[in-house]
C-alpha cells in the first residue's frame, strides 16, 4: 500500500479475474470464453475499419452499432446504450440507476464485480441469500417492502451457478418493485435462457445488459450494451459522457455491428455449445458430480472429492477450471464449455484423476 493512495483506494476489494498462466499450454476452461472464432463477417468488418480512418475519432454515439442492435431486438435506437464491455455498461448503471439511500439488492452468490462496484461508488447494498438449491427466491425480491429496496440487480442466468429465471418469474419481481430500478445482467442469456428485452416497453424500471464477449466470440473486442426505456438510457448517456465520450473504437463498432447481423453464424455457435454442455453435464453426473442445471456456457459442478484439490490436480495436468474459495460454493468447480475436443481432453484427465 502507498501513502499516496486515497482513502477510497485503501478500502477497495477489486474483482479477481480468472487466472491466465503463461507457464505452459493449457486446455483453458476457466474464463467462459467462446471456443469458436468470431463471425467471419465481423472479422472482415474490423479489417476494413482498421485503415487510414483510424487517425479520426470514432462516432461518439456509435450509431451504426446501436442501429444494428435496435433492429435485432425490435426496439428504437434511443432505447440502446453501448459501452466498452458490459462491465463498463454495468458500472455506469451502478452510478446512474442503482445508487440510492435504500439498499441495492443482489444475490449472495453472483457476479463478484457487484460488491466491488458498490464499494467503488459508495453504494448501500444487501446480498440476498440464494435458496438451498442455489435458485433465486422470488419472495425475497417481491415481498420486500418499498423501504427495504432501493434497486435490484441480478444476472440471468446467474453466475457462477448457471441457473436461469423464466420471464414469468422476472415479471413477478418487476411488478412487485415498480418504483425501483431493476437491472438484469444477461451475459449468458443466449445459451438457453430467454431475454427480458421483450419486457422493457412494459416496465419502464427495467434495464437489460448484454455482452458481445460470450455468445458472439468477441471477448477481445470489449463491447457491451443495454436496452431499456428512453429515460433509463438517457441516464447512462449522462454518466458515460461525464466519463469517456468515445468508449468504442472504429473497429469495435464495425465488428460488433457485423456480428449481430450474422444471425446464422451466431445461432450455430450457440447451438454447438449447448449440445456440448448437455453431454458434459450428463458425463459429470455419471462420475458422481452434482451438476446444477445450466443455461450458460459453463457448468457448476460439485465433485465427490475435495474440489480445491481436484482444481489443482487438473491444473497440474494442463486443464484450467475455476475454483471459488467462498462460503457455500467452495465444494464446486465452474467449468467452461469448450469444443468437443477440449471437453474430451478435460473428461480424459478428470477420469484419470478420479
Amino acid at each position: 500500500m502507498s501513502k499516496f493512495w486515497s482513502k477510497r483506494t485503501h478500502e477497495l476489494s477489486p474483482y479477481t479475474a480468472g487466472e491466465q498462466p503463461q507457464d505452459q499450454q493449457y486446455t483453458k476452461l476457466n474464463t467462459n470464453e467462446n471456443p469458436y472464432p468470431p463471425s467471419p463477417l465481423a472479422i472482415e468488418a474490423m479489417r476494413a475499419a482498421s485503415g487510414e480512418a483510424m487517425r479520426l475519432y470514432p462516432d461518439p454515439n456509435s450509431f451504426e452499432l446501436k442501429k444494428a442492435i435496435s433492429e435485432y431486438y425490435s426496439v428504437w435506437t434511443d432505447q440502446v446504450f453501448v459501452g466498452n464491455s458490459s462491465d463498463e455498461v454495468l458500472a455506469h448503471a451502478f452510478v446512474a440507476l442503482l445508487k440510492h439511500s435504500k439498499p441495492l439488492l443482489f444475490p449472495d452468490i453472483s457476479y463478484s464485480f457487484y460488491p466491488s462496484y458498490c464499494k467503488l461508488f459508495d453504494i448501500n447494498y444487501k446480498q440476498v441469500p440464494l435458496a438451498d438449491d442455489f435458485t433465486i427466491d422470488l419472495n425475497d425480491y417481491s415481498e420486500a417492502t418499498a423501504d427495504e429496496v432501493g434497486s435490484i440487480i441480478f444476472p440471468n442466468p446467474n453466475a457462477p451457478t448457471g441457473i436461469a429465471l423464466t420471464l414469468v418469474e422476472i415479471e413477478k419481481i418487476l411488478k412487485a418493485n415498480p418504483e425501483s430500478p431493476v437491472v438484469i445482467d444477461e451475459a449468458y442469456v443466449d445459451f438457453g435462457a430467454r431475454t427480458a428485452i421483450s419486457l422493457v416497453n412494459d416496465y419502464p424500471n427495467l434495464l437489460v445488459t448484454q455482452t458481445f464477449s460470450k455468445s458472439r466470440s468477441l471477448a477481445g473486442l470489449r463491447v457491451g450494451f443495454a436496452i431499456g426505456s428512453v429515460e433509463m438510457i438517457e441516464a447512462l448517456e449522462r454518466v458515460k459522457n461525464s466519463f469517456n465520450a468515445y468508449p468504442l473504437d472504429r473497429a469495435a463498432i464495425a465488428g460488433a455491428a457485423a456480428s449481430i447481423k450474422d444471425r446464422a453464424y451466431f445461432q450455430e455457435s450457440c447451438s454447438r455449445i449447448i449440445k456440448t454442455r448437455e453431454r458434459v453435464s450428463d458425463d459429470l453426473s455419471d462420475l458422481g458430480f452434482t451438476v446444477l442445471p445450466s443455461k450458460a456456457n459453463f457448468v457448476f459442478a460439485k465433485p465427490e472429492k475435495n474440489a480445491e484439490k481436484l482444481y489443482l490436480d487438473l491444473k497440474e495436468n494442463g486443464v484450467l477450471v475455476r475454483y471459488f474459495n467462498a462460503p457455500r460454493i467452495n465444494g464446486f468447480l465452474r467449468i467452461t464449455i469448450g469444443t468437443d475436443e477440449d471437453m474430451d481432453v478435460f473428461m480424459g484427465k478428470l477420469k484419470q484423476l478420479l
